[in-house]
């Protein structure tokens, strides 16, 4: 369990935006949401990631799965970072909350853009905030420049209260980052994995798109590899990446994880993650 300086405790996360923007999932899986087999207060929910301005990202809601392919157990997604922007959320979005969902806002963008979105977002009620330092379909020097990391964590940290998670990628330099930061935030994430690393000689179905981040099972062992190193250099938490059942959990908790992400999961199977923890704690 990670429990956090505001007093919030949890066990299990949904990954960035896998539930939407408010917890209570896409409107495909509204009706799991209504009849409660899908029940977001049993997750530390986080937002699809919001930038300053919207982005179009790669997205077309005509065809949503242009941009996502599935695999055995996972998927490989290009959507990028398609979000309304922040001005559009705190309007439209953040005031109609349930309170009951508790809600982490995911942010993305230079130093600069997060201290302005950070102190929009102050006047609501949420157990966090997620500094999304590791995209992979953006192209963008921030996620391969470690000082705009360090960067980006202090601007963040200097205008809020809120505890913060820092969303890392297998392709960053953690021996760099990591010393600079261990008095900024409260937690590490870890996002979806550049196709090239699991499949170097392996095409993407998603080449058009710059060949997308993998997750689910595929990731699991290079992600749970990084989360090792992540835990072996800092006493910060870090909520497992990758889940996909019951023996996961297990298997991170043993690593040293504290919390679990569920991402994809919820898009093949969105009732999945609530039997998963709930079988769990029935057999505990």
């Amino acid at each position: 369990m990670i429990e956090f300086s505001n007093g919030h405790k949890f066990n299990y996360m949904t990954a960035s935006g896998a539930l939407g923007y408010d917890g209570k999932g896409w409107p495909w899986e509204k009706p799991l949401y209504w009849t409660k087999i899908l029940d977001p207060t049993k997750f530390t929910n986080v937002t699809r990631t919001l930038t300053l301005h919207p982005e179009k990202g790669n997205l077309n809601w005509s065809n949503p799965f242009n941009t996502i392919h599935l695999l055995k157990d996972g998927a490989v997604n290009a959507v990028g970072l398609n979000n309304p922007g922040i001005d559009y959320f705190c309007d439209q979005i953040a005031p109609h909350f349930n309170k009951k969902i508790p809600m982490v806002v995911s942010i993305f963008g230079q130093p600069k853009e997060l201290k302005i979105m950070t102190k929009k977002l102050n006047r609501f009620n949420l157990v966090g905030l997620e500094i999304n330092a590791s995209c992979p379909n953006t192209k963008t020097d921030i996620l391969n420049n470690s000082q705009k990391i360090i960067d980006s964590c202090l601007a963040v940290r200097q205008n809020t209260k809120l505890p913060i998670i820092l969303k890392l990628s297998v392709t960053h330099n953690i021996n760099k980052i990591i010393p600079e930061i261990k008095d900024k935030i409260d937690a590490f994430s870890i996002n979806s994995i550049p196709w090239h690393i699991i499949y170097p000689n392996k095409i993407s179905p998603l080449e058009h798109f710059g060949n997308g981040g993998v997750s689910g099972k595929p990731a699991q062992k290079i992600n749970w590899q990084f989360m090792q190193e992540i835990i072996n250099l800092s006493k910060i938490p870090v909520i497992a990446p990758s889940i996909w059942d019951k023996k996961d959990i297990e298997i991170t908790k043993n690593m040293g994880a504290k919390a679990f992400s569920f991402g994809t999961r919820f898009l093949l199977t969105p009732w999945r993650p609530n039997q998963i923890i709930s079988s769990r704690h029935q057999k505990s």
